[in-house]
């Protein structure tokens, strides 16, 4: 598959995904948040074993470089990176994955007219019409033919939208039937929000939405991914969800602090 040029490199190989490798075996995989813009809390996260540290561009107003050193800190731990993108122009959405990313989020997809409009933006031919630049961390640094770069990143890199709305419901399964989207991930929080119930996530219409989305997504062979608590994750895993995001770095961390602060109170007040 590689250039003699790069064969000759045993350290130089493009990195699989380690999502896509474990989902194409049939296996769940877990994922881990980040809203803090420390590339150490990656590194932790990866060290404790999960799969994938999801790094938010969208709410998060982290810069490139802060972005690049989460990246690589996890890639240190063969841990994938998700980075959910703000939405805007191309470069919002290929720049991740120049940094060597495993996948992009886009969040609020709206219409299959979108996603049609992503695959453009985001795949390589014949798939899209993605801007090409082979000299960054994912083409390693130009030591690959754009013949490999192009294959490879079509094949080991991962499109994910987010469905947070009730409109693309309608489209569901044309979105579902389109090729270069990855994953389908349901976004529950957004979703009792934007139908006026902001937080009620057991509410009848976020419910059915959670059903309908993972069923469709499976139908036309595309992965499902959603948020869980610890307390949920055998039942998302049974309704047949397969990327699950558990856990995040500052409700961890903040948990961690009320905890000391607790247990030095009692203490302190005998």
């Amino acid at each position: 598959m590689y250039s003699a040029e790069l064969q000759s490199y045993p350290a130089a190989r493009p990195r699989r995904s380690r999502l896509l490798d474990q989902l194409r075996r049939g296996r769940p995989v877990l994922s881990y948040k980040l809203n803090s813009s420390c590339p150490r809390i990656a590194s932790l996260a990866a060290m404790s074993g999960f799969d994938a540290i999801w790094i938010c561009n969208e709410h998060v107003p982290s810069d490139w470089s802060t972005l690049e050193r989460q990246i690589d800190a996890a890639k240190v731990f063969d841990v994938d990176t998700i980075v959910r993108v703000a939405k805007g122009c191309y470069s919002d959405y290929i720049r991740p994955l120049e940094a060597d990313a495993a996948a992009i989020m886009v969040p609020h997809l709206m219409s299959l007219a979108e996603a049609r409009e992503l695959v453009r933006m985001i795949r390589f031919q014949p798939l899209g019409r993605r801007p090409l630049d082979g000299g960054n961390a994912d083409g390693m640094f130009c030591r690959m033919s754009t013949a490999e770069y192009i294959e490879f990143a079509n094949a080991n890199r991962m499109v994910i939208v987010q469905i947070e709305d009730p409109e693309p419901l309608s489209e569901l399964d044309e979105i579902c039937r389109l090729d270069g989207i990855d994953m389908i991930f349901f976004g529950p929080g957004d979703f009792s929000h934007a139908i006026g119930c902001p937080g009620e996530l057991n509410h009848p219409e976020v419910v059915r939405a959670r059903r309908l989305v993972v069923e469709t997504a499976r139908r036309h062979g595309k992965f499902a991914g959603t948020v869980s608590g610890a307390a949920g994750l055998r039942e998302n895993l049974a309704m047949g969800y397969q990327l699950l995001n558990c856990g995040a770095d500052v409700t961890m961390i903040s948990s961690g602090c009320d905890a000391v602060v607790k247990a030095f109170g009692e203490a302190a007040n005998g």
